[in-house]
């Protein structure tokens, strides 16, 4: 008979994936070990092995979960109405994420290469689906041709708020989002009101 699942056990599992994403994104996947996120955890590692057959699973859960929360986020903006509502809906329900979950985030773009082939190619299709739904509520906005350069441009201002954002600073996600929407609807020149 299977062992019943414990009525925490999606608590734990969360626990440990916010501690092994806080772990990776500051001493790198190669110099974080499952004993120090036991440690990390208050936990042992034959439990951390409980939820997880592998470090390269663990790593795997935590680019896997940030990126479903950012797909969500885009199928939503993607259903949202007109399209400036899907590029404001996409932008701040991104900049949330990444405000939220900037150790995650900081993992998938600096550890991707360390997953095995097989796990490395569902993230980078998880990633191209998200890019194509960006893409396609860009192409409402500007249609015409460049809408991969400018889908780009877009990421490219999101993408590495992790490494100056402060969440405790002047501006919030959602006021950064709105700058970022309007630098895509009308160019980088405030416009008069």
């Amino acid at each position: 008979m299977a062992r019943p699942q414990s009525p925490d056990y999606d608590k734990r599992r969360e626990t440990i994936l916010a501690a092994a994403a806080q772990l990776y994104a500051t001493k790198g996947f190669p110099g974080a070990s499952v004993s120090a996120l036991a440690k990390a955890c208050r936990t042992s590692k034959s439990l951390i092995y409980h939820y997880f057959p592998s470090k390269h699973d663990i790593l795997y859960a935590v680019m896997a979960e940030h990126l479903d929360a950012l797909t969500d986020a885009a199928e939503t903006a993607c259903a949202s109405g007109s399209a400036d509502d899907k590029l404001r809906t996409l932008t701040v329900g991104f900049m949330r994420l990444y405000a939220s979950a900037q150790n995650h985030h900081k993992v998938l773009l600096n550890e991707l290469d360390r997953l095995p082939p097989e796990r490395r190619a569902d993230v980078v299709a998880k990633q191209r689906r998200i890019i194509a739904a960006a893409e396609s509520v860009i192409a409402e906005i500007a249609p015409g041709g460049g809408e991969r350069v400018n889908t780009m441009l877009f990421f490219g201002m999101i993408n590495w708020t992790h490494t100056w954002f402060d969440p405790a600073g002047p501006f919030m996600p959602e006021a950064l989002a709105l700058r970022v929407v309007e630098i895509m609807q009308r160019g980088v020149t405030p416009q008069a009101s």
